[in-house]
């Protein structure tokens, strides 16, 4: 109890924590400005498509549940200031499998509502090309 309450006096001072992590780190921000991009791609934000979303923030970035909406709120403001190519720069220089990893949760996104709409498609592609990545580069497994 006492040290839930420190945390959330922490958390007062300091801001959370998880959008601390985002904002701290340019390509942790362009890339969960990419997957937010693709949610809203065809028009509608479905729960399993933020199901996704809140899955890889907590499983790949170790963003926890209770930042998700802070995290959102903080990348809909840095989103305004960045487009997708200026997002999609930043993983240019990156290794193969950073940017595959990339595509990849995009593609999750994109099929998490069972159903790829037309932006989503046009969205991945560009994405893909920019990145370097052959659609068939996302079924391959990762080198280890």
């Amino acid at each position: 109890m006492a040290r839930g309450l420190l945390a959330q006096i922490r958390d007062l001072f300091e801001g959370d924590p998880g959008v601390r992590k985002v904002a701290d780190d340019p390509v942790l921000s362009a890339e969960l400005l990419l997957l937010f991009r693709m949610i809203l791609a065809d028009g509608q934000v479905s729960d399993s498509e933020m199901a996704v979303f809140r899955r890889i923030c907590r499983d790949s970035f170790g963003i926890g549940e209770g930042s998700i909406q802070g995290v959102v709120d903080y990348l809909n403001d840095f989103g305004y200031e960045t487009n997708g190519a200026q997002a999609l720069a930043m993983f240019r220089d990156l290794d193969e499998d950073r940017r595959r990893q990339l595509a990849s949760h995009m593609a999750e996104i994109a099929k998490a509502d069972r159903e790829l709409a037309e932006n989503e498609v046009r969205l991945l592609r560009r994405t893909l090309d920019v990145l370097g990545i052959s659609p068939v580069d996302l079924v391959k497994p990762t080198r280890e």
